[in-house]
């Protein structure tokens, strides 16, 4: 019909909306194995993220056995020397369980706002891989903890940090526990200027 406006309540905007809503951070994992394919193709769609200027900052790191285990030793070795032995071994179990590890990189500009415009771009390339992990049945975490800074880190994945930086590690796997929840309303978040 000339000048109405669509209707916007529909069931698959209604589902889509749940799938956002739904997502949680997932820290307990099943050690069943997620599908190369399906990972693949979560980073295909994390590429096509808003990006000023199509700069398309990202790089993905998918992390193998090799690794990984160079990285739960590097965590254990960091945990031990602040916290003990104990500590440190604890942490490089928990480490270990997780069944998928992949890093996103954000290449450096010497322009600052360009940087900063780009950070977020691969912000939102996470925020992507996550949800289409998550519609999937596939959880995830994404953790950007001082490991993700340290110059063995960079060096086990062959990162040049004057050319990028780490947005964030990204564990993913099917859940085993599935946290529930709670925002803020919309009433507590918004501003409705005039």
């Amino acid at each position: 019909m000339p000048g109405k406006a669509p209707s916007f309540e529909t069931q698959a905007l209604r589902e889509f909306g749940e799938v956002l809503k739904g997502r949680r951070t997932i820290n307990l994992y099943l050690h069943t194995p997620v599908p190369r394919q399906l990972v693949l193709d979560a980073i295909e769609v994390a590429t096509w993220a808003p990006n000023h200027h199509v700069t398309e900052p990202w790089r993905f790191l998918l992390m193998g056995e090799k690794a990984v285990a160079r990285v739960v030793d590097l965590v254990r070795e960091i945990v031990t020397g602040t916290k003990g032995p104990e500590l440190g071994d604890f942490k490089a179990r928990a480490w270990a369980e997780k069944p998928g590890w992949l890093t996103v990189t954000c290449q450096r500009s010497d322009d600052a706002l360009r940087e900063r415009e780009d950070y977020a771009a691969c912000s939102t390339a996470v925020q992507n891989f996550m949800l289409y992990l998550w519609k999937a049945g596939v959880g995830s975490k994404w953790t950007s903890g001082p490991i993700t800074r340290d110059p063995r880190f960079l060096e086990i994945l062959g990162i040049d940090p004057d050319k990028e930086f780490v947005v964030g590690m990204i564990w993913f796997g099917y859940p085993k526990v599935t946290p529930e929840q709670c925002r803020k309303s919309l009433d507590d978040v918004l501003v409705d200027l005039p």
